[in-house]
């Protein structure tokens, strides 16, 4: 999943060069899935449809040569995954969060007596019958999953030690079928990575203490297998928010009641504040009215006040050609698009909650 990185560096900009200070906190809120299911659907079972001959455990690798004098050596290593570990993982991640009444998992491999590795979609048969026998609503199959690893190996002069890093892009491919339905109603194929590293002091005891390729191919086939999750059900993200604080009256009152959990109070004194101020302090109290409607679930109206934060420092930037004014810009931007992502979602999230009669987002003013 991309992250904006605008955001994060802007803030610490402000932090180590704006006389405007600048407080930092999180929030968590919840995304929508990609794919929405009828409330009807209570029951899933999840099954492994990924050969497992044991001639495809392993594809070829590369040896490439070091990208830089500190490089010593680097190597690229391409697996399939592990797919009942893959699967298993799916079937514990799914039944962790209750979005599902049951999730019940199928043991055995559907490809299982393959004598040449494929990849096959369930046929309307194999879906109605294995409905039948897990006594479910729909299926999740895994398909495929493939490993691509990366190890390198550097050297620290300045410590005089060796770091390794392994980074595993996981490549798993499920679809979902229902019954009596010809084909997968979606297939998913997410990407993602999980990574190690290690630090020694000579490159032999650095060897011994890079992790193992079975153990690698059975932690990244467990990863594999959680990563559809975002993609099936609602699911929550932590994202990084900033807080203007200082230079009035009314902004530092607005703090205090932030501190106390009384948003309406501050945005409140920062409307005040944006309804007497000009430039830059305009720009601070449309990002924090903003923050202070997302903070109550008003994502239409937090989006709106982004919105005006915006076209402020646009204007601005237009005036000035400042960077430091472009920089306040790419914030106010990067904001707005956040806030944008979840109003567009708010309709469908509220549709997926309904099986457990959630009350829809409120949509403030």
């Amino acid at each position: 999943m991309k992250r904006n990185r605008f955001y994060p560096l802007l803030a610490l900009l402000w932090l180590a060069t704006a006389c405007q200070s600048v407080q930092p906190l999180s929030i968590d809120y919840m995304l929508p899935a990609e794919v929405s299911f009828p409330a009807s659907l209570r029951r899933v079972g999840v099954v492994n449809n990924m050969s497992a001959s044991p001639e495809a455990a392993r594809m070829p690798e590369d040896q490439e040569p070091p990208k830089d004098k500190l490089e010593i050596r680097r190597k690229t290593e391409y697996y399939l995954g592990d797919a009942r570990l893959a699967t298993e993982a799916l079937a514990e991640a799914l039944a962790a969060e209750n979005y599902f009444d049951e999730v019940i998992i199928c043991d055995s491999a559907l490809r299982a007596h393959d004598l040449t590795p494929r990849e096959s979609a369930l046929s309307r048969a194999e879906v109605n019958r294995l409905s039948r026998d897990l006594d479910v609503d729909f299926l999740v199959a895994l398909e495929n999953v493939q490993l691509r690893s990366l190890r390198r190996v550097n050297r620290l002069p300045d410590i005089n030690a060796y770091y390794e890093t392994t980074d595993v892009k996981v490549f798993p491919t499920f679809s979902v079928y229902l019954p009596n339905r010809n084909g997968a109603l979606t297939t998913i194929q997410s990407t993602d990575s999980i990574f190690w590293e290690e630090v020694s002091a000579s490159e032999g005891e650095l060897q011994a203490r890079s992790i193992p390729k079975d153990e690698l191919i059975d932690e990244a086939s467990r990863f594999a297998g959680t990563t559809p999750v975002r993609y099936l059900l609602p699911h929550w993200r932590t994202a990084q928010r900033y807080l203007f604080t200082g230079d009035s009256v009314d902004m530092r009152d607005a703090a205090v009641y932030v501190r106390e959990d009384n948003w309406p109070e501050a945005i409140a004194l920062w409307k005040r504040h944006y309804a007497q101020k000009k430039g830059k302090q305009q720009i601070y109290a449309a990002c924090n009215i903003a923050l202070g409607y997302e903070m109550q679930d008003s994502i239409a109206a937090a989006t709106r006040w982004a919105e005006k934060a915006v076209k402020l420092a646009k204007q601005r930037v237009e005036r000035t050609e400042s960077e430091n004014d472009l920089s306040y810009y790419m914030f106010a931007y990067s904001y707005w698009q956040e806030l944008t992502e979840r109003l567009q979602g708010v309709a469908r999230l509220d549709a997926q909650m309904q099986r457990f009669g959630e009350e829809p987002q409120i949509q403030g003013n």
